[in-house]
C-alpha cells in the first residue's frame, strides 16, 4: 500500500507526491533544491524555470502544487510572475526565494499572493517544512521574518517621489540634475534625500543607494 502524503487539500491524504516547480535564474540553486527534493518520497520536482515568463508558461502547462519563486530575475521578475500566476490560478501556492531579510520586493510579492518566505541562506533548514505547509494550504512566514517585514511596512516605506529621487541618485545624477529631471527645486531634492536617509538608516547618499538596491527600492 502506498504511503499517505498530505495532498492538495487541507486534511486530505493522497498517495500522490507534492509536485514542485523551482524558479530561479541561477542553475546552482536550482540544482541544489533538486538534489534535496530527490531524497524526499513525498515530493516530486516537475519543472525548473529560469525567469518569470518561463515560470508562467510551465505553471500553465503543469499546474504544480507548490512553486518556489526567486524575485530578482531577467525578463519577467518574480513579483510579476506571481501576479500573473495568481490571476490565472488564485489558489496557486507560491513561496518566494530571497537573499535579503526585509526585502521590499518580498513585501510586494506577499501582497501579490505569495504564501511562504524562504531566505536562500536558510534553505537547508526551512525548505522541506515550507513546501509541506504550503501543500497543505497553509502559509509559512518565520516569526522573525514576519516581524521584520512588518517593521519595514511601518517605517521604511519610501514614497513614490523618494524612490524616483533615489533611482536618480543611483544613476549618478547630481541634485541639480535630479531637480531639472523631476522639475522640482534643489531644496526639495535635499529634503527628499534627508527623508530617504532617515528612513533607511543611511549615513550618506551612496549608502542610501546601497540599502535601496538591497531592499529592492531601486535597480542598478
Amino acid at each position: 500500500m502506498a504511503s499517505a502524503y498530505i495532498g492538495k487539500e487541507i486534511g486530505v491524504q493522497t498517495d500522490q507526491p507534492i509536485r514542485v516547480m523551482v524558479v530561479d535564474d541561477h542553475p546552482l540553486l536550482r540544482e541544489g533544491i533538486a538534489a534535496v527534493l530527490e531524497g524526499q518520497p513525498d515530493m516530486l520536482l516537475v519543472a525548473e524555470a529560469v525567469d518569470g515568463r518561463d515560470a508562467l508558461a510551465k505553471f500553465t502547462a503543469l499546474r504544480p502544487d507548490v512553486t518556489l519563486m526567486d524575485l530578482q530575475m531577467p525578463d519577467m521578475n518574480g513579483i510579476e510572475a506571481i501576479s500573473a500566476i495568481r490571476s490565472e490560478c488564485p489558489t496557486a501556492r507560491i513561496a518566494i526565494l530571497t537573499t535579503y531579510r526585509g526585502d521590499v520586493r518580498a513585501l510586494h510579492a506577499i501582497k501579490a499572493g505569495a504564501m511562504g518566505y524562504l531566505l536562500k541562506s536558510t534553505l537547508r533548514k526551512e525548505l522541506l517544512e515550507t513546501i509541506r505547509l504550503l501543500a497543505a494550504g497553509k502559509r509559512h512566514f518565520p516569526p522573525e521574518i514576519a516581524a521584520e517585514l512588518a517593521g519595514h511596512l511601518d517605517k521604511d516605506c519610501l514614497t513614490a517621489r523618494e524612490i524616483q529621487v533615489l533611482q536618480c541618485v543611483a544613476r549618478g545624477k547630481t541634485n541639480k540634475a535630479i531637480a531639472m529631471h523631476l522639475q522640482i527645486s534643489e531644496d526639495t531634492i535635499k529634503g527628499h534625500l534627508r527623508s530617504i536617509m532617515e528612513k533607511l538608516g543611511a549615513d550618506n547618499r551612496t549608502h542610501a543607494v546601497a540599502i535601496g538596491v538591497q531592499r529592492g527600492f531601486v535597480e542598478l
